[in-house]
């Protein structure tokens, strides 16, 4: 069995911070622009990059200035560990935008030839960021060994684990790939609070006007390119997100 050969070709921080502190991310926060029309996908991914970026690298830079002008002079200093943490959570937001990113314009694509699937989800939950305590991992039968030559597999693998990564508020995540006659399933379970909005993301024609869902856009236009399907399974607990895919 191999899997489509290829063809020719945001953790924002939640403590409550020092008034000084909150006054100078106000300031050089910049407000978000009108909403613009919709982009085709690679204008997409690099306009919602400049946008997305705004916030965290303006708070970062807040954060520079108030540890470069800490004084008496300058007032109440903001609280060290509070000025850590929330630089911490800016530089995780970023590196999550740029996983998705990554995983969504097809940065790092594979090499010429075949990988075995076992090495390409292990590949994918890696470049995820999603913690090795949040997720079960579940290999059915005969998947280690699948034949993959195509690098959208790992680009979709890699977006459903990001997005549950970033917008799953650390709930747990179960994958289970499992291999039957002609198709790989690769099935993401994780609880959900809003499951409409990320099947809304799913099903979407246009690339968003920002990241919000464009790993999922993603998905479902990748899906697609290699002649699968997306099934999802609500029992009103958790949100079961199943890409079968093809054997080519």
């Amino acid at each position: 069995m191999t899997l489509a050969a290829n063809p020719p070709t945001s953790p924002e921080p939640s403590r409550v911070l020092p008034a000084a502190l909150r006054r100078l991310l106000r300031r050089r926060t910049p407000a978000p622009p009108d909403t613009p029309e919709l982009p085709d996908a690679p204008e997409a991914l690099v306009q919602a990059l400049c946008h997305d970026m705004r916030s965290p690298l303006a708070s970062l830079e807040a954060l520079l200035e108030a540890l470069g002008h800490a004084g008496p002079s300058a007032g109440p200093a903001p609280d060290p560990g509070e000025v850590l943490e929330l630089a911490r959570a800016q530089t995780a937001h970023l590196a999550s935008m740029l996983r998705t990113a990554a995983a969504t314009g097809g940065a790092a694509p594979l090499g010429r030839g075949t990988r075995r699937l076992g090495d390409v989800v292990r590949a994918s939950v890696s470049a995820s960021g999603l913690p090795d305590a949040q997720l079960t991992l579940e290999l059915g039968p005969g998947t280690e060994d699948v034949a993959v030559a195509d690098a959208r597999v790992q680009r979709i693998l890699t977006n459903l684990l990001e997005n549950a990564h970033r917008h799953g508020a650390g709930a747990a995540v179960r994958l289970s790939v499992r291999c039957r006659p002609g198709w790989v399933d690769l099935a993401l379970t994780q609880a959900v609070v809003r499951p409409e909005r990320l099947l809304g993301h799913l099903r979407t024609e246009a690339p968003p006007p920002d990241l919000t869902g464009l790993g999922l856009w993603s998905v479902r236009r990748q899906t697609g390119e290699l002649g699968g399907r997306i099934v999802a399974d609500d029992d009103g607990e958790s949100l079961r997100l199943t890409v079968q895919l093809p054997d080519r």
